[in-house]
């Protein structure tokens, strides 16, 4: 297959819908050589701050000069932007062998379209010979596709209410599928709250015996001014000052001290890493669509250097994207929000999956706006633009706009702000990757 077919090919396999359990991916990959055990991983699951740890750990490695594997989801807008080497995305050519390689494997035997792209990242870094994985959960832990593995060490970020058709109504429940990553005797690194979740994570890593390093208790973050921040390890452990995040949000910097974590206990399995190339690394970070921020000249959407006080540009626009798409979330972006003093009007375009919570979404995202556009990507499962503004309370509705098309919906939002104001774009991940191909184009070229 080229690269469109083997794209085409992959893309039919979202008919087949999620299917939990690790039978059918340990038979693929027993089938085609175990490529897994010829790799060294770090394991990341949790509800929100996967991508941003992972992102973290990814820049730091790299820098400090290892050949990083990284593997996440789900993509924003090209699936190559799920497998990563350093800086370096699967090129086509690349993708299409691996991929091609998997159906010939399968000889008409049927895998989910996670469990495809999981077993194309590892026979993909095997064959390229990285010195470590960076391992993303795509939904829960226990039964995940990537939980054929045994890491270096498991990282747990945090645990909220999300996709609770699959992983169960209340904390206890997420939690314990959360912690299905853990294995016996291996290290956990984890920012979960002192809530029933952190009681299931501590419960599970007794009864493996795997150590728990845990955020607020082993280690810490102080911030020390407005832009630098500390790094305080566990009790002899160390301290790294004068850091300085890449990623905006308060919240980042939680999601960064956990990265810091996990590279300390890495520097005793063979991947040191000195305070000079974190302090170096850290600016650098990046993750597309999570609180993500720009400014376009218009009408060209050219993206500019956001001008500062004093700056008389006129005929630029400020936008912010994040893939806030869960309470805790859409919680996390309307601090960041309110923390901002640097706009005039807030108009956010809005999206989000029909069989998502969005009620209580946009009861706490409406007072800040001075207009609500809704709108629906591409996707069978996106809820109707109507129907979201339906939901808002009734003194709310009347800075309601639907409009179906994304690229309507922008165009909208540009007409109805000033060069003072922000579009903030949100709710739905889907929303955030076509969004951001309009505006920014693909992050993979």
């Amino acid at each position: 297959m080229d690269y469109r077919e083997a794209w085409s090919y992959l893309d039919d396999l979202q008919f087949f819908k999620i299917k939990l359990g690790l039978d059918s991916m340990s038979a693929f990959l027993e089938s085609v050589g175990q490529p897994q055990e010829r790799l060294k991983f770090i394991h990341v699951a949790g509800t929100n701050g996967k991508g941003s740890v992972s992102a973290n750990l990814l820049t730091i490695l790299a820098r400090a000069g290892y050949k990083v594997g990284l593997y996440t989801s789900p993509h924003l807008s090209s699936v190559r932007e799920r497998f990563r080497i350093n800086d370096a995305y699967i090129s086509e050519e690349e993708f299409a062998v691996q991929a091609t390689s998997i159906r010939n494997s399968l000889a008409g035997r049927q895998i989910t379209y996670f469990e495809f792209t999981t077993a194309l990242a590892m026979l993909w870094f095997a064959e390229r010979q990285v010195d470590i994985v960076i391992l993303e959960v795509g939904l829960g832990g226990r039964l995940d596709a990537t939980n054929v593995v045994t890491p270096l060490l498991s990282i747990i970020t945090n645990v909220s209410m999300d996709h609770e058709a699959h992983l169960g109504n209340t904390l206890t429940e997420v939690a314990f599928e959360k912690a299905g990553i853990i294995k016996p005797g291996v290290a956990v690194v984890s920012g979960v709250a002192a809530d029933e979740s952190l009681e299931v994570v501590e419960k599970t890593c007794l009864e493996r015996g795997a150590p728990l390093y845990l955020f607020g208790r082993d280690f810490q973050q102080k911030t020390t001014s407005a832009a630098l921040w500390s790094f305080v390890g566990s009790p002899g452990g160390r301290t790294i000052t004068g850091l300085h995040s890449g990623l905006a949000g308060g919240y980042q910097l939680v999601n960064s001290a956990v990265a810091l974590a996990a590279l300390d206990l890495l520097g005793e399995k063979g991947f040191p890493v000195g305070d000079d190339t974190i302090r170096a690394a850290l600016p650098e970070v990046r993750w597309p669509g999570r609180l993500e921020g720009f400014c376009l000249s218009e009408p060209e959407l050219v993206e500019i250097d956001c001008p500062g006080n004093g700056d008389d540009r006129q005929d630029f626009r400020h936008y912010l994207l994040d893939g806030a798409h869960n309470p805790a979330g859409v919680k996390s972006l309307i601090e960041y929000l309110q923390s901002r003093d640097d706009f005039n009007n807030l108009v956010m375009v809005w999206a989000s999956m029909a069989d998502k919570d969005y009620s209580s979404s946009l009861a706490a995202v409406a007072p800040l706006c001075r207009r609500l556009i809704f709108t629906r990507p591409e996707e069978e499962r996106s809820a109707h633009p109507d129907v979201l503004a339906k939901a808002l309370s009734p003194e709310y509705r009347e800075k309601a706009l639907s409009i179906d098309g994304v690229a309507e919906a922008l165009a909208k939002a540009r007409e109805i702000t000033a060069d003072n104001d922000l579009i903030c774009v949100a709710g739905s991940l889907y929303l955030i990757g076509s969004a951001r191909t309009i505006l920014l184009g693909e992050i993979v070229r």
